[in-house]
């Protein structure tokens, strides 16, 4: 089980390869403030709506100084079909070794139906310019989570 992040730690370093294997580093975005999501799975209608909401919203998000990253355990082949099928300009890290989901606290024991079950927490984790952790939000939902950081941000 991983523990949660909490405001003001240090967010957990990573370099994962994108859609088209390219290597991308929280590092690359220090001196802006970065969301990082965490969904379970792409090409499930859950996570195609949210990641349809971030890139809906991703002008708008990057005019107020913040870059996205959506970060599953899928391969990067399958996270280049989501892309192309929904028309995401989000940037998708692939993390099938899951070690950032665990870093990042997004992965370990939920509720799914009543039952217990290991998987990805849908989190996400917004990072300051500095690289700490601004706000940890786990266990979100996947439809109307975007408004409401939206509104948390006061974007």
């Amino acid at each position: 089980m991983s523990e949660r992040l909490q405001p003001g730690d240090p967010a957990p370093a990573f370099s994962l390869p994108d859609a088209d294997g390219k290597q991308v580093s929280l590092a690359d975005h220090l001196g802006r403030k970065v969301i990082v999501y965490f969904y379970p799975a792409a090409l499930t209608p859950g996570c195609t709506k949210q990641a349809c909401d971030f890139t809906d919203n991703l002008d708008v998000l990057a005019e107020a100084g913040y870059d996205v990253i959506g970060i599953s355990p899928d391969k990067p082949e399958k996270l280049g079909k989501f892309r192309e099928k929904e028309s995401l300009r989000v940037t998708l890290l692939a993390d099938p070794e899951k070690e950032v989901l665990v870093a990042y606290g997004a992965f370990g024991e939920k509720s799914m139906y009543g039952k217990t079950v290991t998987g990805v927490i849908r989190s996400t984790v917004v990072v300051d310019e500095e690289g700490k952790v601004e706000r940890a939000l786990y266990n979100v939902k996947a439809t109307g989570h975007v408004a409401k950081l939206l509104r948390d941000l006061k974007v």
